[in-house]
């Protein structure tokens, strides 16, 4: 039970219960009005944070072990959008969860999932740090400019418009860039906080869901979606984890790097941030049209979580071994 308890992600229950509160008591009229405007100063409140929670020399790191940190983002910004291509082929998905799929595959990657499996594991955990972190500051601008380039194309329409352009930078970029230089004042706050404002993150990602998901009910989201389409997209969300992982894996052997940097490649290359990607759906999306998107999203969320957690216990637990042999030899 206890190893249960630390698999699962506390927060999916929050946002099972998040998404059926939606599909009980969606949102309507004013209300909708009011509920969009609440998630609208979350995503503000929540890239803020991110902004000021990113040092200066996590950024300036970046320059170090950058073959490690391109094979990273190259697994995150190339090969999953790839993938997410091939994901389009599947006729008995419905065309909005389709989209949902490959919105999935161009997001960035973690950071706070990819840096503690990547300690548990035993890896290196500065280099984490700069991968997630990189990851996320880029995808703040190269999500928006995969979903232009490869989902308008997809006949999901123009989703890049001049309005959108001005929500991602009001939103996500200039609260962001606000937060982080801000952080000389608050970044003490922010710190012995870190708790507090970590409830504040995921309360701003439940306010989107909510809203995305009251407006996806009031257009009849359930009456579309089947419980075997629902099973199939979790199958091909386990199938996509499980061709990145191999994936990062054989190319971490290719490229000679240490089992520590490896590590690093493995998890931070397989990972889709679920903070990153509700705001910028609510941002980039029609409301009506976020929820069905949001769903590969959250079920990749858990499912990479649940598998990384088990890896990274075996990576772990295979170091301390080979230490222990080590030190009794």
């Amino acid at each position: 039970m206890q190893r249960l308890r630390e698999i699962l992600d506390p927060f999916l229950l929050l946002l099972i219960c998040t998404v059926a509160l939606a599909s009980l008591l969606p949102a309507r009229g004013e209300a909708a009005g009011i509920a969009g405007a609440a998630a609208d100063a979350g995503i503000v409140l929540l890239f803020f944070l991110h902004g000021a929670k990113l040092s200066r020399e996590a950024i300036w790191g970046g320059a170090k072990a950058w073959k490690l940190h391109l094979a990273t983002l190259g697994t995150t910004f190339a090969v999953f959008p790839l993938i997410g291509l091939a994901t389009q082929q599947v006729a008995a998905i419905p065309p909005s969860m389709r989209a949902g799929l490959l919105f999935l595959t161009l997001l960035p990657s973690t950071v706070q999932s990819s840096i503690a499996f990547t300690a548990i594991a035993r890896g290196n955990v500065a280099a984490a740090v700069v991968s997630a972190s990189f990851s996320n500051l880029l995808g703040i601008a190269l999500t928006p400019a995969l979903v232009a380039l490869m989902m308008e194309k997809r006949g999901t329409g123009n989703l890049i418009s001049l309005s959108s352009i001005e929500d991602i930078v009001l939103q996500l970029l200039l609260p962001f860039v606000v937060g982080h230089l801000a952080r000389p004042w608050i970044g003490g706050f922010v710190n012995r906080h870190r708790a507090m404002l970590g409830r504040v993150d995921r309360g701003s990602i439940l306010l989107v869901v909510y809203s995305a998901f009251s407006a996806a009910v009031v257009e009849g989201l359930w009456h579309k979606v089947s419980r075997g389409e629902l099973l199939l997209l979790a199958a091909l969300c386990i199938a996509i984890l499980i061709v990145v992982l191999l994936f990062t894996f054989l190319l971490g052997r290719l490229m000679g790097l240490s089992r520590q940097d490896a590590i690093v490649l493995q998890f931070c290359g397989s990972k889709k941030s679920l903070a990153t990607g509700v705001p910028i759906a609510g941002v980039l999306f029609p409301a009506s049209a976020v929820g069905p998107i949001l769903l590969p999203v959250m079920l990749f969320h858990q499912i990479q979580l649940m598998a990384c957690a088990v890896l990274a216990r075996r990576y772990g637990a295979a170091a301390d071994e080979r230490a222990r042999l080590a030190t009794a030899g």
